[in-house]
């Protein structure tokens, strides 16, 4: 059916940075069409009194991982109640096409899907059907099987090009000049058929220690794949650089930045050190990012308000090896509690462990610091829960912080969980990203990560923490950080601004009435064997209304069952104006 409605008494923030302004906005077949004062209802129009809220084009999420999460939990909550209309995947060099060729290829894919965001194994192989090789099969038979509340975008990954083409020697070794024709071959595909670009990975190892197969790419491969990303026109390539654990991104940037010039590729990369511990590493890629603005390259920096943190749990965990402790990792790779328990117990693994977590983990990790480790959970019920490591060790007496945590897993069993407190942001450097017009914001990882938790509902807590609680931000700054700046970076031309002829993607909100709720425990997400696990997720913000498509999918202060999500893909500006007549 379609949806009539006025949103009334609203103050407008049209997501282009400029000043509020009191309108009322008009929505029918899907578009806003016709914002003015005093705007009056005609009959079938439903009114909706935004007195006292702000009316904003839907928030866009930058950095999603929900590509295997929509085939099983296609509510995609707490989006819908956090004003979110845009979820963008495909990011890190992970996607789910081009599909791979060989089962043991595509056993790769999953367990990197699995490892690196904690998308569960058991519904990757269950619940996905694998009926495509190419993306442009992908995106069809998403758009025939799955229905979703909000838009769904999505990266071609370079892993997956890789693994497709060259199978499990895309570990190993560079490719061929055949192989890289191939793989232009389903990058041209991918992005004719409407994905954002190409998206790739320098920064993660795999459980094994091993290099992902996109770090095995040479110049000569990155340089072809680019070229058909510079053919067409509002795609982009996106690589996630590390400027985290082994500090390489200052010469990958210097690399990956180099090419896309020399190509024309438009490009942007995830790394920015805004946290303070990795500010003087990064400061060559922080030079390299104002060398590249003053020069009108066309590179942009992405970032996220939110500090990353860490729940680390037994079963499933990639905290020790994204943190150079290998010794501690085997026991999470380990697959059952009888493995586990025997190296927890072990004299040998123990003081393994012990070398590891002195000589291997990290420098600036902290897990070096046992007071930022809190044991949060038990899943034996034995604790105790809510101390620090430090205080363990304390009431222990165990000297060292490897074999006390030992002791409490052994204790408390693999689902325990241990929090690593959130790393310190860069207050000054932040705001200088919120700000800039080469930065990108709100990368939340959002639909990862679900016994972790880090995503979705960020983008509320920039609005409330830094707009209405220290005003160090304007709304119409933070809008447009979460909103027309996105779209209009990614192509996405017919919505992200409140603007006659826009696509109704829309977020009603009082800005007193929404927070970024605490995490909520749920065990909804399948496991496989007939029962259910556990991901974290939130309550609602709540937003008065989302609309998508507009649509309403939160309501009333609940989801409205609805699925009005499109797989959505860059679009030139003349599209937008035909469109929009």
């Amino acid at each position: 059916m379609e949806f009539r409605l006025i949103i009334k008494d609203g103050t407008v923030v049209d997501g282009s940075g400029a000043p509020a302004y009191a309108a009322d906005v008009r929505v029918a077949g899907g578009r806003i069409v016709e914002i003015g004062k005093n705007l009056q209802a005609s009959v079938g129009e439903r009114i909706i009194d935004a007195s006292g809220c702000y009316v904003t084009p839907g928030f866009v999420e930058t950095h999603n991982h929900w590509d295997g999460g929509v085939w099983w939990s296609p509510n995609m909550e707490p989006m819908p109640a956090y004003g979110i209309t845009t979820s963008i995947n495909g990011n890190c060099g992970f996607s789910m096409a081009p599909a791979p060729r060989t089962a043991e290829a595509k056993q790769s894919i999953i367990e990197i899907f699995n490892f690196f965001e904690d998308i569960p194994e058991e519904p990757m192989h269950k619940n996905v059907p694998w009926d495509w090789v190419k993306w442009s099969e992908y995106k069809r038979s998403m758009v025939s099987n799955v229905q979703v509340p909000v838009n769904f975008a999505a990266y071609c990954g370079h892993i997956a090009l890789r693994l497709n083409v060259m199978g499990e020697d895309a570990w190993t070794r560079v490719a061929t000049q055949a192989e890289i024709e191939q793989m232009c071959d389903l990058l041209d595909d991918a992005i004719s058929a409407g994905s954002l670009g190409l998206s790739s990975n320098q920064l993660d190892y795999d459980k094994n220690e091993r290099p992902l197969p996109s770090q095995l790419a040479d110049d000569a491969e990155y340089r072809a794949l680019l070229a058909v990303v510079a053919r067409h026109e509002g795609a982009t390539f996106q690589v996630v650089l590390d400027h985290f654990f082994r500090m390489t991104g200052p010469q990958q940037l210097a690399r990956l930045g180099g090419i896309a010039r020399e190509v024309g590729a438009r490009m942007h990369w995830l790394g920015l050190p805004t946290l303070k511990y990795a500010i003087e590493a990064g400061k060559p890629s922080a030079a390299l990012h104002e060398q590249y603005k003053a020069e009108g390259a066309d590179i942009w920096t992405d970032y996220h308000h939110v500090s990353p943190t860490s729940v680390i749990n037994f079963g499933r965990s990639l905290v020790f090896a994204q943190n150079g402790n290998p010794v501690w990792q085997e026991v999470v790779n380990a697959p059952t509690w009888e493995e586990k328990s025997a190296m927890l117990s072990d004299p040998a693994w123990l003081d393994r462990a012990r070398h590891a977590w002195d000589h291997d983990t990290f420098s600036h990790s902290a897990l070096r610091d046992s007071s930022v480790l809190t044991l949060k959970e038990s899943e034996s019920g034995w604790g105790p829960v809510g101390i620090t490591l430090a205080e363990y060790i304390q009431q222990t007496g165990i000297a060292h912080p490897s074999d006390a945590l030992a002791d409490w897993v052994l204790k408390n069993g693999a689902e325990s969980v241990v929090h690593k407190k959130s790393l310190e942001n860069d207050e000054d450097v932040m705001l200088e990203m919120f700000r800039d017009p080469r930065a990108l914001g709100n990368i939340s990882d959002g639909g990862a990560h679900g016994k972790m938790f880090c995503g979705n509902g960020d983008n509320v807590l920039l609005l409330t923490d830094y707009v209405r609680d220290r005003g160090v931000l304007t709304i119409e700054e933070a809008v447009h950080v979460l909103t027309g700046r996105l779209t209009d970076f990614f192509g996405l031309n017919d919505r992200g601004l409140i603007e006659e002829g826009k696509v109704a993607d829309i977020a009603v909100f009082n800005l007193n009435e929404i927070e970024r709720r605490p995490e909520e425990k749920i065990w909804d997400v399948y496991n496989g064997r007939g029962g259910r696990t556990y991901r974290y997720t939130r309550a609602p913000a709540p937003m008065r209304l989302t609309l998508v498509n507009g649509v309403p999918i939160f309501d009333n202060g609940a989801f409205t069952g609805r699925f009005p999500g499109e797989f959505i893909g860059p679009e030139p500006e003349w599209q937008f104006a035909m469109a929009a007549e």
